[in-house]
């Protein structure tokens, strides 16, 4: 069950190390520019994920990349950078236990992307559980 085909055990383990990034990174961003901060941990990233995919001669495949997918991983790309800029100065002003749960917001703003955008069904269940989110992430972001 827990094969590299199950998606929810990779984003299960997406989630331990996003808690991890959370609060590695609160610890970090103490006295100095957040984005300073944020340029060390992309340059990281970079390095990291370059290496994973030469190890697994996965690079090859560079020129067999549509345009399209080029521009909506620059796209995907710019968002990140922007959201880690925008995640570590929070961490710096406020703490991680509040910062963590408001940036989880954006499960929601997926779920209704997904609607909008890619087509994928809203259902009430779904609805439901984005509400849940929504009014959890606010409750753990004040209390």
């Amino acid at each position: 069950m827990l094969g590299s085909t199950n998606w929810v055990f990779w984003a299960l383990l997406s989630a331990v190390f996003a808690a991890a990034t959370a609060l590695l990174a609160k610890v970090g961003v103490t006295g100095i520019d957040s984005n300073l901060a944020t340029a060390i941990r992309t340059t990281v990233i970079l390095v990291f994920t370059w290496a994973i995919a030469i190890g697994l001669e996965k690079h090859h495949a560079l020129e067999q990349i549509s345009r399209r997918s080029w521009v909506f991983l620059v796209l995907s790309g710019v968002c990140t950078g922007l959201s880690w800029l925008c995640y570590f100065r929070a961490l710096q002003l406020g703490p991680a236990s509040s910062v963590a749960p408001v940036d989880k917001l954006s499960v929601v703003l997926v779920v209704l992307g997904a609607w909008l955008f890619l087509g994928e069904p809203l259902t009430p269940l779904k609805i439901g559980g984005a509400s849940l989110i929504a009014v959890g992430a606010v409750i753990l972001a004040f209390a």
